[in-house]
């Protein structure tokens, strides 16, 4: 799957020795995941040479005399090349140099609640953050190689929690994790949070029977029901604006069982429920357009503006719509789930269906015998150049020693 890296902000900083080096704050998926040194990213560049050999991308060149600040900023665009070119490899993605000493975390994780390790690609971690008013947001999937307590640290908002949740879109796949006693209680302590957040949108007939289930603690019977439930298994998002039926319209998204679900309430208050099916969607962009917030001092941040726009087929003719959210790299990942799911499950029901691997820096394009799907998730990058101080505290990496890297 692939990873969304941006390196949008930069600061010079004095070091000990009198002169100044370049800090780059590296984002993963529109959130702030590290801030680390040319040097640290050059020596780890080098191990993974000397595994995958001349197939990386290019690495930007090292200066031996003082940059000019065009030389900075042109580094700071190579290394986001770098780092956005880097996972495209999936065998690089997968391999031990790149991902192992930070993968353990969630093996870890798993581990302690005694979840089968064969199961742990059916749940992930997640960001979750709590409101006041007793409200909660999924903010983003982790990625495997992330560092919980470090994204906790560098998200900006308060109140966030570190969530593990079942990680697919097909709410029929519950059925092969039942045999295990732990992955049937995540299962069914997600599907009685989503119905009590009004995630999964039960009639009041269904609610009636399912507060009975849950009082007599019959789980099975529980999660039977609960896949009739509207929504159920699904990511709903925070509160956002659509372009459809016309601009500026507030949405409520609800995402899964291969479909986006849109409550769309228009500017003279007329509520409409549009449904956009996976299999009608051409491709996706996301585009990540970071501002620097007016605010002076070491805490001056990023103000992430996302959206998230896809071509779909509607009246046999191609259309784009746009919605805007700050999740929107959530609503990407849980795209690409519904694919890969989809094309499994197409994969099992015709053994000879032939596939098309897309090469390496084209757009996604899956040619089937049974239907004709193109899909393609494409990250765009922000306009503008933005130069930013960060407080000395917030260098997560700044003790890290050659060989912890």
């Amino acid at each position: 799957m692939k990873l969304h890296f941006c390196i949008p902000l930069s600061q010079r900083r004095p070091d000990a020795l009198g002169g100044s080096y370049v800090l780059y704050s590296v984002y993963l998926d529109g959130f702030l995941f590290s801030r680390v040194r040319y040097s640290q990213l050059r020596r780890w560049n080098e191990q993974l040479r000397r595994v995958f050999g001349d197939s990386l991308p290019p690495f930007p060149p090292k200066y031996y005399l003082a940059m000019t600040a065009s030389m900075a900023d042109a580094r700071r665009t190579q290394l986001e090349q770098y780092l956005q070119n880097l996972p495209v490899d999936p065998d690089v993605l997968s391999s031990d140099v790149f991902v192992d000493f930070l993968k353990q975390l969630q093996l870890v994780a798993s581990h302690r609640i005694g979840l089968c390790r064969e199961l742990l690609g059916y749940f992930g971690l997640f960001l979750v953050q709590f409101h006041t008013e007793g409200e909660l947001s999924v903010v983003k999937k982790m990625a495997a190689f992330e560092l919980p307590f470090v994204s906790l640290q560098n998200f900006q908002a308060g109140h966030c929690k570190v969530g593990l949740r079942k990680w697919y879109m097909d709410p029929t796949l519950d059925a092969l994790l039942m045999d295990c006693r732990v992955a049937a209680d995540l299962i069914y302590l997600q599907a009685v949070q989503d119905i009590e957040k009004e995630w999964a949108k039960p009639t009041q007939a269904q609610r009636e029977k399912l507060m009975s289930l849950q009082k007599e603690d019959k789980r099975t019977q529980f999660l039977e029901l609960s896949q009739e439930v509207r929504h159920y298994g699904c990511f709903q998002l925070d509160p956002c604006t659509c372009d459809y039926p016309e601009p500026g319209c507030l949405a409520t998204v609800a995402v899964g069982n291969n479909a986006i679900s849109c409550h769309i309430t228009l500017p003279d208050d007329q509520a409409q429920d549009i449904i956009f099916q996976m299999n009608r969607v051409k491709c996706w962009q996301v585009t990540f357009l970071g501002t620097l917030l007016d605010m002076e001092g070491p805490q001056r941040t990023l103000n992430q503006n996302l959206e998230l726009r896809f071509q779909y087929s509607e009246d046999n003719r191609w259309q784009w719509f746009v919605i805007y959210t700050k999740q929107a790299f959530l609503l990407s990942s849980c795209l690409k789930k519904m694919i890969s799911e989809k094309m499994a499950r197409l994969a099992v029901e015709n053994p000879e269906m032939e596939i098309e691997v897309p090469e390496q820096g084209k757009s996604q394009r899956y040619h089937l015998q049974v239907s004709q799907w193109p899909s393609s998730s494409n990250f765009l990058p922000r306009k503008g150049k933005i130069s930013i101080k960060v407080a000395e505290e917030d260098c997560v990496l700044g003790t890290i020693k050659e060989e912890d890297l």
